[in-house]
């Protein structure tokens, strides 16, 4: 018999200077500061679900909280934190991470600030769509959520259509968002008017953003958009990072410019519509984090991780705040983000008059 022979596995080769990973023929590069960011987002958005899963008329310590995690808690704390508590945390930190993401999907295509999904109509196009099924054909979650990815993806072929003219250009874009923003503003408060109070009450809690009463059905319809369009984001960075150079130059590097930015277009509506599906239209969130995101990497272009981790700790922070702050979850974590989100747009406006770029 002939002795069996070990294949050799390629050596993996880090360099933390250049950001290279080599191994065999593949090599990958990276941003060593972004990679940081994104390590440190991810565990203070963990510190922030960990405070918030102890948080509540029956209190843990976050000692307490993982061991409940792992099985080990105390008596009675295995039905609060996992069945009662846990939802709410996830569904927090997939929305805040998926619409982080679209709002860097949308920034980048529009190379505007103000370019996130909830300034140009994408987000009020998926509420808008959630509240015929609720209002008007009394439908349950999964019927909701149905309702929120049609009228967003709706949306967004009626702007897109709207804007065409030779390509689709980013201050078009925003232009026409806004006035669709408005249309669907007005058919929202239609739909108030022909509602029976029950059903304008459960409408009005949704439309605000809020985490309350989240249940494994809202992660789920949360997690499915970031499992499955994340990686076609993730997938399109590169095509990403050449269309913000212009359409001439995105196409002389061999990236079609108005397919790509079409499959950007439907990935970033799709997160948009599925996060408004799982926790209503959570304002400012995705316009927040990919510029908190840029200024933190110090790096250009789409920085789509970062600006994902960037809005999960947002919102998680924002739920922590929202239950620590009323001593309760009763407060819908819109109206903290909203109040926080003008400040920042505030913010964001008189830099842009500084810079004299408005």
């Amino acid at each position: 018999m002939s002795p069996v022979r070990e294949r050799k596995r390629p050596a993996v080769h880090v360099d933390p200077r250049r950001g290279l990973l080599r191994t065999g023929r593949w090599s990958l590069r990276y941003d060593p500061r972004a990679v940081l960011v994104c390590v440190l987002l991810a565990a203070l958005a963990a510190l922030a679900m960990v405070l918030a899963l102890g948080t509540g008329t029956y209190e843990l310590s976050p000692a307490e909280v993982v061991r409940t995690l792992f099985g080990d808690g105390p008596p009675g704390a295995g039905f609060v934190v996992l069945d009662l508590r846990l939802p709410r945390a996830l569904v927090a930190a997939l929305v805040g991470f998926g619409m982080g993401m679209a709002g860097a999907v949308f920034q980048s295509l529009t190379r505007n600030p103000l370019g996130s999904p909830d300034i140009i109509g994408f987000g009020n196009g998926a509420s808008a769509g959630a509240l015929v099924a609720i209002i008007v054909l009394d439908a349950g979650a999964t019927q909701t959520a149905v309702g929120a990815v049609s009228g967003g993806c709706a949306t967004a072929a009626a702007v897109y259509l709207l804007a065409w003219k030779r390509g689709v250009h980013g201050y078009r874009l925003v232009l026409v968002g806004i006035g669709a923003s408005a249309v669907l503003g007005a058919v929202t408060n239609f739909l108030y008017l022909r509602a029976d109070i029950g059903k304008a009450a459960q409408a009005a809690s949704w439309t605000i953003g809020s985490l309350n009463a989240r249940d494994w059905s809202d992660v789920t319809v949360a997690a499915l958009g970031v499992a499955v369009l994340g990686p076609v984001v993730l997938g399109y960075t590169r095509r990403l990072t050449m269309l913000e150079m212009g359409d001439d130059t995105a196409a002389a590097l061999g990236v079609p410019p108005e397919r790509s930015r079409l499959i950007l277009l439907s990935a970033g509506t799709g997160l948009t519509a599925l996060a408004v599906a799982a926790a209503g239209p959570v304002p400012f969130v995705a316009m927040a984090a990919p510029q908190l995101a840029r200024r933190m990497t110090r790096a250009a272009g789409p920085n789509i991780l970062p600006a994902a981790w960037t809005g999960a700790l947002l919102l998680t922070a924002a739920d922590l705040a929202t239950q620590r702050l009323t001593g309760s979850a009763l407060l819908p974590v819109g109206v903290l983000t909203g109040v926080a989100g003008g400040a920042y747009l505030a913010w964001l406006l008189r830099g842009e008059r500084r810079g004299a770029r408005l």
